[in-house]
């Protein structure tokens, strides 16, 4: 079973998926977010093309391991994929996710439109990454 994970942002979601034996994560795509809610439908097509069976969305967690508002609105977003798709959908702690990836980018030397378009996709891998070994029966 494959499963799909996601960086939820303000004007972009990653979307990163596993491998059929739920070991590795690779950074799929970036969909750029219209304020029409279009991206549900997009996700719903990538769930079905890529025979997704269960999502996890990244939880902003302050460093203190609390909720704030911007995490609030990523369980909202999780709450209504998981009524859309009626699939499992995790919340998983992706504090610095996105700070690592684009220390990584840096790292790479990745020119900064390249980064710009990149670092959702590769802080998706991230935290599905995260999750996959964390949940991992090897």
């Amino acid at each position: 079973m494959k499963v799909m994970g996601l960086d939820y942002g303000d004007r972009r979601i990653g979307v990163a998926v596993s491998d059929a034996f739920g070991w590795t994560a690779q950074g799929l795509e970036v969909i750029e977010r219209r304020g029409d809610d279009s991206e549900f439908g997009k996700i719903a097509n990538l769930v079905r093309e890529h025979e997704i069976g269960e999502v996890v969305v990244g939880l902003p967690k302050n460093m203190n391991g609390t909720v704030g508002p911007r995490g609030e609105i990523c369980i909202e977003f999780a709450n209504r994929l998981k009524e859309l798709l009626g699939l499992p959908v995790h919340l998983w702690d992706e504090r610095l996710t996105t700070r690592s990836a684009e220390r990584a980018l840096l790292e790479a030397d990745v020119s900064r439109k390249k980064r710009k378009q990149v670092v959702d996709k590769l802080a998706a891998s991230l935290i599905l990454q995260n999750y996959l070994d964390a949940h991992s029966t090897r």
